[in-house]
């Protein structure tokens, strides 16, 4: 069966991320018995340069393309947008900071066709430069085109509308952001090793299935051993942020897989690149369909889950060297 497979993972099907954005804070009501306290006046936040449903210019993979404003939140001290990319799939939207907008008028519509025009030329004659090489280098032989020989892939990834569609619940959405803030903005980590890592993760999905369905087909066993790999493959390459390379490079040596220190919080970063992973993986249709239902039924099991899976709190980089951790979720 043509499904997620050790065999299928290379270093080559591995491409490029992306980040997201803020997560909602919460207030609680503390019982203080007589004691009453003076009431706290917040500032009030700065005003949103974009508002929400606004057309936009957006920087994506280092091209502007036109945008709406879906949502505008303000949270740590700055404003974050949730944007569509207007005539792209929806698998695409994505929170976006101030830095890469920018307001849709004609002058910055000029920026937009220029940069766009020096990128065509830049390809052009790269392209002229590659076919140089090939007819200087021909021998003038025919034989099978090699993987060596392929043209490496766009640096802008595959066409929106034929990536597989994975569906991530809202909650888990939420996760995403929320990880990306205790990284990004807070500068915390995920404390290594997570208790349950991803292997044990597998495991227990694995568990749950044999005790839903009676039984085990051979192709849930392969799709799952099939996203173990494809994890070890893509962490360093892809699901790690910048600030997170140097606790990699302590926890994880030769003989030792992330899928057996790190957990689900690194673990669901992997859904959010598989849809252009599987682009390139060269699966038949009737497989793909398949696995789609599994990856689904994957994600609403993490989410039935999130509890026990992930971490409410991440801790400081000054603790990093820390790693024995106590946690009973």
């Amino acid at each position: 069966m043509d499904s997620l497979n050790a065999a299928g993972v290379t270093e080559n099907s591995i491409i490029g991320s992306d980040e997201g954005g803020g997560s909602p804070t919460h207030e609680t009501d503390i019982d203080m018995g007589d004691v009453k306290a003076e009431p706290v006046e917040y500032p009030s936040p700065p005003a949103s340069r974009f508002r929400e449903g606004e057309k936009v210019l957006a920087f994506h993979s280092q091209q502007l393309y036109e945008a709406k404003v879906q949502k505008a939140v303000y949270q740590m001290r700055e404003w974050r947008y949730f944007v569509h990319y207007l005539g792209w799939n929806k698998s695409w939207d994505e929170w976006a900071g101030i830095d890469r907008l920018m307001k849709h008028t004609e002058e910055n519509v000029q920026k937009q066709q220029e940069l766009k025009k020096k990128q065509d030329t830049d390809k052009n004659e790269k392209a002229a430069r590659g076919s140089q090489m090939k007819t200087k280098g021909s021998t003038g032989k025919r034989g099978r085109k090699r993987k060596s020989d392929v043209p490496p892939k766009d640096k802008d990834g595959p066409p929106p509308e034929k990536l597989v569609n994975i569906q991530i619940p809202p909650q888990l959405k939420k996760q995403l952001v929320d990880d990306c803030e205790f990284v990004n903005h807070l500068g915390k980590l995920v404390r290594l090793p997570r208790s349950p890592n991803v292997e044990d993760i597998l495991q227990k999905y694995h568990d749950y299935r044999l005790k839903k369905d009676g039984l085990i087909s051979e192709s849930v066993g392969e799709i799952l051993n099939g996203l173990q790999c494809y994890f070890d493959k893509a962490l360093p390459a892809m699901l790690l942020y910048k600030n997170e390379r140097e606790q990699f490079e302590k926890s994880i040596k030769e003989d030792v897989s992330p899928s057996s220190v790190y957990g689900a919080e690194h673990f669901l970063r992997l859904f959010v690149k598989l849809p252009e992973i599987l682009f390139y993986a060269s699966i038949e249709d009737e497989t793909l369909t398949e696995l789609k239902q599994m990856l689904q039924d994957f994600l609403r099991f993490l989410q039935k889950n999130q509890s026990a899976f992930f971490l409410s709190a991440y801790h400081s980089i000054d603790d990093s060297d820390v790693v024995v951790m106590n946690e009973e979720n």
